[in-house]
């Protein structure tokens, strides 16, 4: 299986942001901003599927933070997958001006 780049729109929150925010900053290349509730991601990711990405940003940063959560968007190839946590939410074909399309 090929290496897909992803597009990552996300945003996660946890009881010690400083530790999560500097994994997050590792793990993702492109913008982890700061917000009132944790932080938003806009970046990208390789992997062979949203939902292996997904599982593996999420368990990373639990590793850090038990009680950290994530509601993420992944793009690539015209598609466009919605999590919260381990849960798949749906997938729709990303619109035209989304990166990863």
């Amino acid at each position: 299986m090929t290496d897909t780049a992803f597009h990552l729109i996300a945003d996660v929150s946890s009881d010690s942001p400083s530790a999560v925010g500097s994994l997050l900053e590792q793990l993702v290349e492109g913008n982890v901003s700061a917000t009132p509730d944790g932080f938003h991601v806009d970046g990208w990711m390789r992997g062979a599927d949203a939902r292996e990405l997904n599982r593996f940003l999420l368990s990373a940063l639990r590793r850090v933070e038990r009680r950290t959560r994530l509601r993420a968007e992944w793009t690539a190839n015209g598609e466009t997958h919605r999590f919260f946590d381990y849960v798949p939410k749906g997938s729709r074909p990303a619109s035209s001006g989304e990166p990863g399309t």
